[in-house]
């Protein structure tokens, strides 16, 4: 088992104080918008050992049948096939996809032949991998995700006084299918057909107008106002009125599947992903945003956002399955009185979230975490058992 460090992102809508707080280090004043626990070789943790630290992704490489375990070695070859991040939004996040793994392989291969620095602000694909991803709350976590059904979208947009929400609305009146969600999606992103500034502001000013008569949706128009108050005069943020508003309560979970369209808004989760650092942005940011590339990536399937329900392992544990191969995630939580076993067997990552815990692996070894502490254990360590006093959060491959 190894102590692992994490890789500070300084986003500028992150938090100050979230991480801080929680990993217990010191505060800046600069936003910290995430926290990575993983190998991705952009930012990877570092190993504690005897003999100083070495990058998680070098340990793994020179090791593989030991830190993997044979089956995820064969599957993915000698790599982390996930990313464990903390996040914690303060203001919204970019409106955004990430691509499937063919999508990716394309992408990343065709920039490479093109001469596309790995890490140019310009680029796209960082890597050749998928990025399905699952989020955790920690405190409320508020996000959009997916998109609404195509008749409820339509009337959300009825009755606003802006001509642009009148415009959005006879596409779906028209066509209220996948295909007219299409259609109102691209032409609010898509060069050409993209609104100006003014007609972005005018269905905001429309939704404050209904909201102050007693709006049908506050939710929804309160999202609009929200977004246009952090980035106004953006199109993004009228898709709004087209996706799904999600909040998650600490200890609930929601699943965004590759293709899927969203936008975390506010609050402290833990994000678990396959490894990669794919994101195609289309708005609602002052990174970089490539918006034919991100309408080639999407999924215009209305659905309800994927909630996952936890299911119990041993009484202590909440299993958090999501519908892919690279990770599963879970949340255990002991009193003092015994310990209890930890589910999986392969390469994990380890962190406390809340109070002292002690992992003991099958090799006789022991060792203690505090909260904001994290951990490598090699598939090689075989099973775990946690004791303690606290709450522990474990990152693991189905």
């Amino acid at each position: 088992m190894y102590r692992l460090t994490h890789a500070i992102q300084h986003y500028s809508w992150g938090s100050p104080t979230a991480i801080p707080s929680l990993l217990g280090i010191e505060t800046t004043g600069e936003p910290i918008a995430e926290a990575w626990f993983g190998a991705h070789p952009s930012a990877p943790s570092h190993c504690l050992g005897e003999h100083g630290t070495r990058p998680l992704d070098s340990l793994i490489a020179e090791g593989a049948a030991f830190t993997l375990g044979a089956d995820v070695e064969a599957r993915f070859g000698a790599t982390l096939p996930y990313l464990m991040k903390v996040i914690a939004a303060d203001s919204p996040l970019s409106l955004q996809v990430h691509p499937q793994l063919e999508s990716a392989r394309e992408g990343f291969d065709d920039e490479e032949m093109r001469g596309v620095p790995l890490d140019a602000p310009h680029r796209n694909y960082r890597d050749r991998n998928h990025k399905p991803e699952l989020v955790y709350a920690v405190t409320k976590f508020e996000a959009l995700c997916g998109f609404r059904a195509p008749r409820r979208a339509a009337e959300l947009l009825t009755g606003l006084d802006a001509p642009l929400a009148r415009r959005l609305r006879a596409i779906l009146a028209a066509h209220p299918t996948a295909a007219g969600i299409e259609e109102a999606f691209t032409c609010l992103l898509r060069p050409g057909s993209r609104p100006e500034a003014d007609q972005v502001a005018a269905v905001a000013q429309a939704c404050e107008a209904r909201l102050a008569q007693g709006s049908p949706s506050p939710r929804a128009d309160r999202i609009v106002m929200k977004l246009n108050h952090a980035y106004p005069g953006d199109p993004g943020v009228v898709t709004s009125l087209l996706l799904n508003p999600v909040s998650l309560f600490p200890g609930e979970a929601l699943f965004v599947p590759a293709g899927g369209v969203h936008a975390y808004l506010t609050g402290v989760g833990i994000e678990i992903m396959a490894s990669s650092d794919n994101v195609l942005r289309a708005g609602l940011t002052p990174k970089h945003v490539d918006v034919d590339e991100l309408l080639r990536n999407v999924d215009y399937v209305a659905a309800p956002p994927i909630r996952i329900a936890p299911e119990r392992f041993h009484g202590a544990t909440r299993m958090y399955y999501a519908p892919v191969d690279d990770f599963e995630l879970s949340v255990t939580h002991v009193d003092g009185s015994a310990s209890h076993p930890l589910p999986g067997r392969g390469p994990r990552i380890v962190l406390c979230l809340e109070g002292r815990v002690r992992l003991h692996n099958e090799r006789g070894a022991t060792l203690e975490l505090e909260r904001g502490q994290a951990c490598f254990i090699p598939a090689g360590d075989g099973a775990l058992d946690l004791s303690g006093t606290g709450t522990a959060i474990q990152a693991d491959v189905p």
